[in-house]
């Protein structure tokens, strides 16, 4: 069974309404009267089905609270009708996905959690105000406590690997300190501190109970909107082909322990590009790889070219043009 709500947006409909629009060189030149019925031809107005039952991480959404179907419904409608920004999830999904979904399961974490680092980031490394970056868009302190190296050279948080892990890490504690996956996700986004102190102050003990900030509110059920959009593209008006989707990169990976002082010279010796070895590796914030503990990184390599043919050059650089290896005189790219 299936509830329905109203829709408010337009959304391309009639094809056959689409080839009467087209038929007239200009939109100008149609007369009010054909444009009002070419317009009732190609749009129409929609509600949305909501499923009757819905959980995150296993655990099960009050959806028959008028409050939480709402609040999902909001987000529904924002991610189906927003086509541009969900085609790209799941562009991005079908790369990343493959990497994320066996370190979640090897961790322990619910596969739901996917698509938290998805709402997070849209799988791309940004930096949000507070400094937060990478996938799963982890503060710089938060990184360092969760075992990741954070520092103006090598950033970890980029690392799609390792800032999984640690996700993982700080998933793992919240739940263990909430027995609930679903605090866990609103822990992850206003920290533990804030949802303990509104756990307490409330004295409710469930996040579909809780007033919290805007952004808190609608968190857990972006994810699940998210969620319910990849479990039927087609459902929600997504359609593509296998080919449309962004493949997994292919790369082996180099394992050094000493300072890399050039990595354009580095990444030159292994017949990649410099923008080849940052986009595998963005975890790498400089032009050297400065490594005084003797410490092991495992650098990616491209098999083949991400971006076409390209030659790479002999450069036989004097004193006055080499690329200089002291990261201080580098921008973060």
């Amino acid at each position: 069974m299936l509830k329905k709500v109203l829709l408010v947006l337009f959304v391309p409909f009639s094809f056959a309404g689409i080839m009467n629009l087209l038929s007239f060189s200009k939109v100008a030149d149609i007369p009010d009267s054909d444009y009002a019925e070419i317009i009732g031809e190609t749009y129409g107005v929609f509600a949305l089905p909501i499923p009757e039952e819905l959980n995150f991480a296993g655990e099960p959404v009050p959806v028959d609270n008028f409050e939480v179907l709402e609040r999902f419904d909001r987000e529904l409608l924002v991610n189906t009708y927003w086509q541009s920004q969900t085609l790209l999830f799941f562009k991005r999904a079908n790369r990343w996905f493959p990497v994320i979904e066996p370190i979640l399961a090897e961790q322990g974490v619910p596969d739901d959690f996917k698509y938290l680092a998805l709402i997070e980031s849209g799988l791309m490394n940004v930096i949000s105000p507070a400094n937060a970056a990478g996938y799963w868009q982890i503060l710089p302190s938060t990184g360092r406590e969760l075992g990741l190296e954070v520092n103006t050279e090598i950033d970890e948080r980029y690392h799609v690997e390792k800032s999984t892990v640690a996700a993982c890490k700080f998933l793992k504690d919240a739940y263990s300190r909430y027995n609930s996956w679903t605090l866990a996700a609103a822990a992850y986004n206003m920290g533990r501190a804030g949802l303990n102190r509104q756990l307490t102050n409330q004295k409710m003990t469930s996040y579909y109970d809780l007033w919290l900030n805007d952004e808190t509110s609608r968190y857990v059920f972006r994810i699940l909107a998210i969620k319910t959009i990849f479990e039927n593209p087609q459902g929600h008006g997504f359609h593509f082909r296998e080919q449309d989707l962004y493949p997994p990169l292919e790369y082996y990976t180099v394992t050094v322990n000493s300072t890399i002082n050039d990595l354009v010279e580095f990444a030159h010796s292994h017949q990649i590009t410099y923008k080849e070895l940052r986009t595998l590796n963005p975890w790498l914030r400089r032009t050297s790889l400065p490594n005084r503990t003797g410490k092991e990184y495992e650098i990616k390599i491209t098999k083949e070219s991400l971006f076409g043919r390209h030659v790479i050059p002999d450069m036989d650089l004097d004193e006055d043009t080499d690329i200089p290896a002291s990261p201080a005189r580098e921008t973060d790219l």
